[in-house]
């Protein structure tokens, strides 16, 4: 019985943890930007619910099938021996039973409470790790250990009260137990007197039903683990059918035989679904042939940056079309369409292994050759850096990079969305976080990797964009004026003033 049960509740929580984590990557963007979906939540409930699914201990199943045997043939001795008296004690187990299930029905509300905060709990302990050196560096130490101690203060009032409910329902369970034994008694005894039992047969109800009762006080210790089981299922349960806008596992859709990188957005409004009354884009028209070099310009929150999420399919535009060579996204399979985009951001995100692999992460539907993998790293200008490192390509990156400059992460970001060979390049304010020289050297390497392709930058250094094919101005969500630097300039509109206030000057 151990040992099949312990083999079927390690499949089960192995099983259910990963569709969880499936299910978690199935969902589109703006679930993930949800307050009660973040990471410190998403790992606390992936790491506790399933085990607690199968009452923590696989252990518990292999009790419950003890239980049941024991207490069915138990009742069939009850009945064959003395049905007088087995009625008299089904009726006090029906009392005991229903204190029983209120109070799993009383602790399952608390342990839901208990369950939400853990979370909170654990998203605050993330966040503080995840940003230890941001934390470290503000002294904010003491200020985030009493947030967290408050956590722990709210978690232990509302545990407290849960183990009041526990110790009152016991109570009063083990107090029914004991009248129960003295009335089994007094009625048996009335039974043996009027000739309706014998004394060996009335032991022998007796002696069964107290073999059955360690059955069900064994049931009773489940309580508890089947009220966290509950509440871990009901999460699960939601997490499975949670059906996403934007399915990042489907199937379906088509993948085009070619894509040249002509990109079109017909009338795209778009607000995000976490601030839905905040419009970011107003009838967004905009269109970028193969080959060409786009910048979007203008002030913070205009909508540049959405507008590469939604080309990336993060989010759909609520009315309006995005188009890649005539085709409308939504009818594109997901994954062919993000294999034909490179993106490379302010703040690129390294994985924790070597560099050989965060570049080989550029391309995962093939294995990447070391070759690849150097040739990409000299086009991002990036690779005499590497070589000159005690284990060269198979340095760790460490935690987000943390072994390496910003410029660098840029490079190794550019290496990776180069080994991709992608059609289209998007780059996201890519240099507007590096000092002049890092930037130059990022510069050059952005340069190199945007022949041939088409490119879209959104950028606030406005130096850096000055050679683009075309300027895009961004101005409340629309594009406001259109042109090379030169022809902006000779407007004297938006873009003359953007320069004039960043750069001081107006270069005729």
């Amino acid at each position: 019985m151990g040992f099949c049960f312990g083999k079927a509740g390690a499949i089960l929580t192995m099983k259910l943890r990963l569709a969880a984590f499936e299910a978690m990557m199935r969902q589109e963007i703006s679930w993930f930007d949800d307050p009660k979906n973040s990471v410190g939540a998403l790992t606390a409930r992936l790491a506790s619910d399933s085990a607690q699914v199968i009452g923590v201990n696989e252990l518990r199943l292999a009790t419950l099938v003890k239980i049941i045997s024991n207490m069915g043939s138990s009742i069939i001795i009850f009945f064959v021996h003395g049905w007088e008296l087995t009625l008299f004690i089904l009726v006090l187990t029906a009392i005991s039973a229903g204190a029983g299930a209120l109070k799993i029905q009383m602790k399952t509300d608390k342990t839901a409470k208990i369950k939400k905060e853990l979370e909170k709990a654990g998203e605050k302990v993330t966040e503080v790790i995840k940003n230890i050196r941001t934390v470290a560096s503000l002294t904010s130490e003491p200020k985030f250990e009493s947030l967290y101690e408050n956590s722990l203060e709210v978690l232990c009032t509302n545990s407290q009260e849960k183990d009041l409910v526990h110790g009152f329902v016991v109570s009063f369970s083990q107090a029914l137990l004991g009248v129960g034994y003295a009335g089994c008694f007094l009625f048996g005894a009335w039974l043996i007197e009027h000739s309706h039992m014998d004394v060996q047969a009335f032991f022998l109800v007796i002696l069964t039903s107290i073999y059955g009762s360690a059955s069900v006080g064994e049931a009773y210790s489940l309580a508890s683990n089947y009220a966290n089981a509950k509440t871990s299922a009901a999460h699960i349960v939601t997490l499975l059918n949670s059906q996403p806008a934007i399915d990042n596992l489907s199937h379906d859709g088509q993948s085009l035989d070619h894509f040249y990188g002509n990109v079109h957005l017909e009338g795209v409004t778009f607000n995000y679904p976490t601030r839905s009354g905040v419009p970011v884009l107003r009838a967004l028209n905009l269109k970028v042939s193969q080959g060409e070099t786009l910048a979007l310009v203008g002030s913070s929150g205009c909508g540049k940056s959405t507008t590469l999420q939604l080309l990336e399919r993060f989010y759909d535009a609520k009315q309006g079309n995005v188009m890649f060579d005539s085709v409308n996204v939504k009818e594109l399979n997901i994954h062919w369409l993000r294999s034909q985009i490179g993106i490379v951001s302010q703040e690129p995100v390294l994985f924790d292994c070597s560099l050989a692999e965060n570049i080989a992460y550029g391309d995962n539907s093939r294995i990447v050759t070391r070759e690849e993998i150097k040739a990409a790293a000299e086009a991002a200008n990036i690779h005499t850096f590497i070589e000159n490192l005690p284990k060269k390509y198979d340095t760790e990156a460490g935690d987000k990079g943390a072994q390496l400059s910003g410029g660098q992460k840029q490079q190794i970001a550019i290496a990776r969305a180069i080994l991709r060979n992608p059609k289209l390049l998007l780059l996201d304010e890519a240099t507007s976080a590096l000092d002049t020289d890092s930037e130059k050297m990022v510069q050059d390497a952005l340069d190199k990797a945007r022949q041939g392709r088409t490119c879209i930058i959104a950028a606030h250094r406005l130096s850096t964009i000055q050679n683009a094919d075309r300027i895009a101005v961004f101005q409340g969500g629309v594009v406001v004026e259109q042109g090379t630097h030169q022809q902006l300039l000779a407007k004297k509109g938006v873009y003359h003033t953007l320069v004039t206030t960043q750069l001081g000057y107006v270069r005729e």
